[in-house]
Protein backbone atom coordinates (compact mmCIF):
# COMPACT_ATOMS: atom_id res chain seq x y z
CA UNK A 1 0.00 0.00 0.00
CA UNK A 2 1.25 3.51 -0.75
CA UNK A 3 0.64 6.84 0.88
CA UNK A 4 1.79 10.43 0.40
CA UNK A 5 3.53 12.52 3.06
CA UNK A 6 1.46 15.67 3.44
CA UNK A 7 3.35 17.63 6.07
CA UNK A 8 5.26 17.55 9.34
CA UNK A 9 3.17 17.22 12.49
CA UNK A 10 3.20 20.78 13.74
CA UNK A 11 1.53 23.40 15.82
CA UNK A 12 1.62 27.13 15.86
CA UNK A 13 5.14 27.45 17.20
CA UNK A 14 6.76 24.01 17.02
CA UNK A 15 7.31 21.33 14.40
CA UNK A 16 8.05 17.68 15.17
CA UNK A 17 10.65 16.62 12.61
CA UNK A 18 10.29 12.89 13.20
CA UNK A 19 6.48 12.85 12.99
CA UNK A 20 4.72 13.20 9.65
CA UNK A 21 1.11 13.33 8.46
CA UNK A 22 0.43 10.75 5.72
CA UNK A 23 -2.64 10.45 3.51
CA UNK A 24 -3.53 7.08 1.97
CA UNK A 25 -5.86 6.86 -1.05
CA UNK A 26 -8.96 4.85 -0.19
CA UNK A 27 -8.89 5.67 3.51
CA UNK A 28 -11.42 8.43 4.08
CA UNK A 29 -12.65 7.98 7.63
CA UNK A 30 -11.26 7.93 11.13
CA UNK A 31 -12.40 4.32 11.61
CA UNK A 32 -10.48 3.07 8.55
CA UNK A 33 -7.41 5.00 9.68
CA UNK A 34 -7.60 3.43 13.16
CA UNK A 35 -7.24 -0.02 11.56
CA UNK A 36 -3.80 1.02 10.21
CA UNK A 37 -2.27 1.73 13.64
CA UNK A 38 0.93 -0.25 14.23
CA UNK A 39 1.82 -0.83 10.57
CA UNK A 40 5.34 -0.15 9.32
CA UNK A 41 6.01 2.79 7.00
CA UNK A 42 9.15 3.14 4.84
CA UNK A 43 10.38 6.25 2.99
CA UNK A 44 13.20 5.87 0.46
CA UNK A 45 15.42 8.90 -0.04
CA UNK A 46 16.85 9.85 -3.45
CA UNK A 47 20.14 8.30 -2.23
CA UNK A 48 18.27 4.97 -1.70
CA UNK A 49 18.50 5.24 2.09
CA UNK A 50 15.44 3.95 3.95
CA UNK A 51 13.90 5.65 6.97
CA UNK A 52 11.37 3.50 8.81
CA UNK A 53 8.49 4.47 11.03
CA UNK A 54 5.24 3.24 12.52
CA UNK A 55 1.68 4.48 12.29
CA UNK A 56 1.08 5.97 15.74
CA UNK A 57 -2.53 7.16 15.47
CA UNK A 58 -5.11 8.67 13.18
CA UNK A 59 -5.04 12.41 12.45
CA UNK A 60 -8.26 14.32 11.96
CA UNK A 61 -11.60 12.97 10.80
CA UNK A 62 -10.80 12.35 7.11
CA UNK A 63 -8.48 9.39 7.51
CA UNK A 64 -4.99 10.89 7.66
CA UNK A 65 -2.33 9.04 9.68
CA UNK A 66 0.29 10.30 12.12
CA UNK A 67 3.53 8.39 11.53
CA UNK A 68 6.46 8.45 13.97
CA UNK A 69 9.77 7.86 12.17
CA UNK A 70 13.06 6.67 13.73
CA UNK A 71 14.93 9.88 12.90
CA UNK A 72 14.08 13.39 11.79
CA UNK A 73 12.78 13.61 8.25
CA UNK A 74 14.18 16.01 5.64
CA UNK A 75 11.94 18.65 4.12
CA UNK A 76 12.31 17.04 0.69
CA UNK A 77 10.17 14.13 1.94
CA UNK A 78 7.02 16.27 1.92
CA UNK A 79 4.92 15.34 -1.08
CA UNK A 80 6.73 12.05 -1.74
CA UNK A 81 5.41 8.50 -1.56
CA UNK A 82 5.88 6.04 1.29
CA UNK A 83 5.15 2.32 1.41
CA UNK A 84 2.97 0.89 4.18
CA UNK A 85 3.26 -2.79 5.15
Amino acid sequence: MEGIIVNFRRGRHLQSTNQMIVEVPGIDSKEKAAAMIGKTVVWKSPAKKEIKGKVAKEHGSRGALKVAFETGMPGQAVGQKVTID
